[in-house]
């Protein structure tokens, strides 16, 4: 049984990461922000995802692994890097929407749903911060 100092210790440091940004914060915001609630809901459920495969690895033993190999730790981290470097890119690169527009019933908002989910569900994947903070807990 944790004591009360452990679980103060663990509530503060989930609050603090809680509250700072991190690219699956900002990719929720912005799915939000492009897509609505909807779009918003698939990609909080391929976070959510992401998050529970993140812990079920650390739980087997790969965070472990990960915090004594700094080659493999190098590697989910330059990973994570050119994905997120992808995504920039990719919005960059994508037309200005009209918020009105956007907001407006849009057939096939499904597949955007899906690609918020998959999108979401990588980038929470490939984030080393989500890896080292669950195997410092578990």
């Amino acid at each position: 049984m944790p004591s009360l100092q452990t679980l103060m210790m663990f509530a503060t440091a989930s609050l603090a990461l809680a509250v700072i940004p991190g690219p699956t914060m900002l990719l929720a915001l912005s799915n939000g922000m492009s897509g609505g609630l909807r779009r918003a809901a698939w990609g909080m459920a391929g976070a959510t995802l992401g998050s529970a495969v993140v812990i079920a690895v650390v739980a087997i033993g790969l965070g472990s692994l990960m915090l004594a190999s700094a080659w493999m730790f190098e590697m989910v981290r330059v990973v994570g890097v050119l994905y997120l470097l992808w995504l920039a890119v990719q919005l960059w690169r994508s037309p200005v929407a009209d918020v009105q527009a956007t907001l407006a019933h849009v057939p096939g908002r499904e597949v955007q749903g899906r690609a918020a989910f998959t999108r979401s569900l990588t980038v929470a994947l490939s984030n080393p911060k989500a890896l080292l903070f669950f195997a410092a807990f578990l």
